[in-house]
């Protein structure tokens, strides 16, 4: 069976259809205002992580009489919060890494998370991240992901030319394909079945459904 774990990042709190599309899980870690965030949907937290600037009082003392592990890091730090949560989670060795509470705060702040995303120290495990109502699936090799016919599907180049792209189960197929880094070539293309697979032959993709 494939081990999961859920990290909570610090961004706007889910609502509840957000929290019901949320996987089951072996481990649940929060990074900082995380912690209030997996506490508000119910989830019981394994460890929280962080500099703890921006968690409520009454969550993480809940947390920790909970029993979750509490790893505090100095604000003057390199790693962000959720780098440091990603860290732990590949630690774990997991099939899947599952990242939620992206969007909201500062736009600097979003844009550095959904670009560590796709980092290689985590290429290990499946990344996924719910932004919204959207669903961005991290690809460094092959990936098959499972949708309704006549969605959008968006890939996108992260951190550098994505080459040797090839999709199928798409309207608009790509074969072998370069996505050059920057460029929004794979933007908006069409399912034309339940699943839709893509593989690259190198650098690395966000798929958003």
């Amino acid at each position: 069976m494939a081990r999961t774990v859920l990290v909570f990042a610090g961004g706007l709190a889910l609502t509840p259809p957000q929290a019901r599309r949320l996987p089951e899980a072996d481990w649940v870690i929060a990074a900082d205002s995380g912690v209030d965030r997996a506490l508000a949907v119910g989830r019981s937290i394994d460890v929280a992580i962080g500099d703890f600037d921006s968690v409520s009082a009454d969550g993480l003392a809940a947390a920790t009489n909970a029993g979750a592990s509490v790893q505090a890091y100095p604000a003057a730090k390199n790693e962000t919060d959720l780098e440091l949560a990603l860290l732990h989670a590949v630690d774990i060795a997991p099939d899947r890494i599952w990242v939620c509470a992206l969007d909201g705060g500062r736009p600097d702040h979003f844009l550095a998370n959904l670009l560590l995303l796709a980092d290689r120290r985590f290429a290990s495990a499946e990344v996924v991240a719910n932004v919204g109502d959207a669903t961005l699936t991290v690809v460094h090799c092959q990936a098959t992901l499972e949708v309704k016919p006549a969605q959008l599907v968006s890939i996108l180049p992260v951190g550098g030319d994505a080459v040797g792209v090839r999709t199928a189960g798409l309207e608009y197929p790509l074969d072998g394909e370069t996505l050059a880094a920057g460029s929004p070539r794979g933007m908006s293309n069409v399912a034309a079945d339940h699943r839709v697979t893509v593989t690259i032959g190198g650098g690395a993709v966000v798929v958003i459904t």
